[in-house]
């Protein structure tokens, strides 16, 4: 489903291809106010020109936005700023004084912080450990941890960061894990925040907190860049934004002036309709089930009960989605039904075949029963950063008949089956010897799909679909799993998005400590109720209602 995109705002000005920087310029004010300016920044890899002579002005102690489709050269711009790149051409000003930023270092000194998509923290390292990582300011480090302590209590005072010091990164939910992050930058003494994409791995009550946290920095005159698709997001607390497309800024806006349905058509170069893909017609009641889960139950290596006695179906040509805040067994029922995770108790017959824990599966023999799975973290389960496009398009099928001769790879076919794959997918750059880790998240996730999607499976299990995927593609992927179903394939669809399961999902499961707690029609769902359900508090509140 496309965001709601007449909501906020409203001003109308000219149509996208009209639009340029400085038609509708609003970062404004006095030079001295900027805390950034890039001035003619442009940067090439190879052939693929990533930014094309950017201008940006961002005045001190403001949230703004940059918006753009995937690929379309935000995460090079920010980059850039913060020393992972260097400019081709161009010059960065940093509280109105000409700077040299020649790697994170020379960022760091210059006040700049940034915040990555995927956290770069070291989980076998406590918080106090990972905020201290490199900053030590004494010789004994007991004496600089002491002090980094005493900061720490300082700051998460200061800015609404509560977060357990001593605890092992591994052990912290994702959203405290960002909230470290943005401490380290502000151990560092950060006065510009740069935050990619921070809200997706969030929930959104970690979410609304971490807009908290902004509010606060910003109150306290700190500069931040937010990078997001979500338009709602950019709509709700930014003061300004911009928008790139294709590596070319083309519009600087104040955030009150303009709506999402703009944004959406200045990000893509042409109009994007809310759609809806409930069937207009229920499927028969004989309809073939795809996969039928009995009784399903699994216990951890520490003895912790992740899923307890799930039962439901998925018919072919339907889409089952399931809802819940992270970490109340969503993920690992994606991980038992792909054959990754072996059942405890109970069982699952899927695509005809029944797995248990007598007769586990495991992923390649699950592919064999053609059921395909998206994973929802795609670095660590859908690529190798390390291998070539054209590599990650076949990974896990590999060894298929069409790829292979005689044991060897045909890189030759497998580079040409991938350009088909991203043309379809709209993969961008279309360039097959291209690292997976060269491309942007949202390509890295359209690439994986198109690699799953495109072998038509008889049951998909997709994770996460559309995460840190611009709202261009999001339209794209939705229409393709649309096409599954459409196709007699049974789809179960895990998302934290509640738009985009209400849009998409025939009926939705809502689970709650690994177990299912309520079942609702995907055509009549709404937010708030499903809120309520995912807290499991929905019988307290209907009860409530009925005195």
């Amino acid at each position: 489903m496309i965001e709601d995109l007449d909501g906020t705002g409203g001003a109308d000005g000219p149509p996208p291809a009209a639009v340029s920087p400085s038609t509708r310029s609003s970062p404004g004010g006095l030079s001295g106010n900027y805390a950034i300016e890039l001035q003619g920044i442009s940067k090439r890899f190879g052939a693929v020109l990533a930014n094309r002579d950017i201008d940006l002005r961002v005045e001190r102690g403001t949230i703004h936005g940059i918006v753009g489709e995937n690929g379309a050269g935000k995460s090079t711009l920010m980059s850039i700023l913060y020393g992972f790149y260097q400019a081709d051409s161009g010059k960065v000003l940093i509280n109105g004084s000409p700077v040299s930023i020649h790697n994170s270092r020379d960022a760091i000194a210059s006040g700049i912080g940034m915040v990555h998509q995927h956290f770069m923290l070291v989980e076998t390292f406590s918080v106090l450990e990972n905020v201290m990582l490199g900053a030590e300011e004494h010789a004994l480090l007991s004496r600089s941890a002491a002090d980094a302590r005493t900061e720490l209590q300082r700051l998460a005072d200061q800015y609404q960061l509560s977060v357990h010091v001593d605890t092992l990164v591994s052990e912290l939910p994702v959203g405290e894990q960002q909230r470290t992050e943005i401490l380290k930058a502000l151990y560092r003494h950060a006065e510009i925040l740069i935050l990619d994409e921070p809200t997706g791995v969030l929930t959104p009550q970690e979410a609304d907190q971490l807009f908290r946290v902004l509010r606060a920095l910003k109150a306290r005159g700190v500069t931040i860049i937010l990078i997001t698709h979500k338009l709602r997001e950019i709509m709700d607390i930014t003061d300004t934004v911009s928008v790139l497309r294709m590596g070319e800024m083309v519009a600087h806006l104040n955030t009150s002036e303009t709506s999402m349905s703009e944004l959406a058509e200045l990000m893509v170069g042409r109009k994007l309709e809310s759609k809806s893909y409930h069937r207009e017609v229920p499927l028969p009641a004989d309809t073939e089930v795809g996969i039928e889960v009995v009784d399903l139950g699994v216990i951890d290596s520490r003895g912790k009960s992740r899923l307890q006695n799930l039962s439901f179906t998925v018919k072919r040509g339907e889409i089952l989605g399931v809802a819940g805040v992270a970490g109340n067994g969503q993920s690992k029922l994606l991980e038992v039904l792909a054959g990754i995770t072996p059942p405890t108790s109970g069982y699952f017959v899927i695509n005809g075949h029944r797995i248990s824990a007598d007769k586990p599966g495991n992923p390649s023999l699950m592919r064999q029963y053609k059921v395909h799975h998206v994973p929802e973290d795609r670095l660590k389960l859908g690529l190798v950063k390390a291998f070539t496009a054209a590599e990650s398009s076949v990974l896990g099928y590999q060894r298929a008949a069409q790829f292979n001769w005689r044991g060897l790879l045909q890189l030759d076919f497998i580079r040409n089956a991938c350009r088909r794959l991203m043309d379809a997918f709209d993969v961008r750059p279309v360039d097959p010897r291209l690292k997976s880790a060269s491309f942007s998240g949202g390509n890295q996730q359209k690439l994986i799909l198109a690699r799953e999607l495109e072998k038509a499976p008889d049951v998909l299990l997709v994770g996460q679909p559309t995460r840190g995927v611009d709202i261009g593609a999001i339209e794209l992927i939705h229409d393709k799993i649309i096409d599954m179903r459409d196709a007699g394939c049974a789809v179960l669809l895990v998302s934290v998005e509640l738009d985009e399961i209400m849009s998409l999902a025939d009926r939705i499961i809502v689970m709650f400590e690994g177990r299912i707690v309520a079942e609702v029609s995907g055509r009549e769902a709404d937010k708030t109720q499903l809120g309520l359900m995912m807290a499991n508090a929905h019988q307290t509140a209907a009860g409530d209602a009925a005195a």
